[in-house]
């Protein structure tokens, strides 16, 4: 056998081996079992926050939809598109860290853009089940409470507490049709 013949055999059973070594760290999963992955089990001792995901503001504006939108497959006929669920609260989790579980887990499509893109230093939530901003006229978007009240700042930097409730609500007037009043509308 000659000397390149031995090097190159030897080349690939180092490549080989290089490849039997990732793939024995590396635990590859199903997409079932990687959204089953990242949600936790509720127990008596689990702090838990509920999150809700709506968009029934825009059956009362349908004709301002995207005409490729307009199809039960994007808004439930009730448009709830995630009804209140209850979710493990983890140390440190915020309106982001739920939501992104949630939707990862049920399977509902989710864009955002990151803190790092966003000029309010918080990851803005560009679109959920197809549906984004302007999509329903050009005030329209998603907006989220926080039992309640509309906060003043970016969902990845409002940190959660045991027992809130979350709720994402789609608002085709710029939050007025939502309750917003904190934009100093008509409310």
């Amino acid at each position: 056998m000659s000397r390149k013949v031995k090097k190159d055999i030897l080349a690939v059973f180092g490549i080989l081996l290089i490849v039997a070594v990732l793939i024995s760290g590396t635990r590859i999963q199903s997409v079932d079992e990687y959204y089953l992955t990242h949600i936790d089990d509720i127990t008596p001792e689990s702090e838990t926050v509920t999150l809700s995901i709506r968009c029934d503001t825009i059956l009362l504006h349908y004709d301002d939809l995207d005409p490729a939108l307009q199809s039960e497959e994007f808004v439930p006929p009730d448009g709830v598109i995630l009804p209140p669920t209850q979710y493990v609260l983890r140390e440190g989790d915020t309106v982001f860290d739920i939501l992104d579980r949630a939707v990862r887990y049920n399977k509902i499509q989710m864009e955002f853009q990151g803190a790092e893109e966003s000029p309010f230093g918080s990851v803005y939530i560009q679109g959920i089940h197809y549906l984004y901003e302007f999509s329903c006229g050009p005030l329209s978007g998603w907006m989220y409470r926080v039992d309640g009240e509309f906060p003043h700042y970016g969902c990845s930097r409002y940190e959660l507490h045991d027992g809130q409730n979350i709720e994402w609500v789609y608002t085709c007037d710029l939050g007025q049709d939502v309750g917003a009043q904190w934009m100093g509308g008509k409310q």
